[in-house]
């Protein structure tokens, strides 16, 4: 069990990074826009936590993109 829950941080992690370099933002800005610490995106990108509906919530609205749109395909 555990490993699935690592492989889904993991997955969204690396979902997080694509979309925010796609949009040419740096950690630092798009912490800034969330207003979040620019090392808990780190943790993030690298799937070390397990954030909160609200955090994910504030990442979509940082990337003006709905919440399916962050964790879409990450079952895959």
């Amino acid at each position: 069990m555990k490993n699935n829950s690592m492989d889904i941080l993991k997955k969204f992690g690396t979902r997080i990074q694509f979309l925010r370099k796609k949009q040419r933002i740096s950690q630092e800005e798009l912490a800034h826009i969330c207003g979040l610490h620019r090392t808990y995106i780190g943790m993030i990108e690298r799937g070390e936590k397990n954030i909160t509906l609200k955090n994910i919530e504030k990442l979509a609205n940082a990337l003006k993109l709905n919440i399916s749109d962050l964790i879409k395909d990450l079952n895959g």
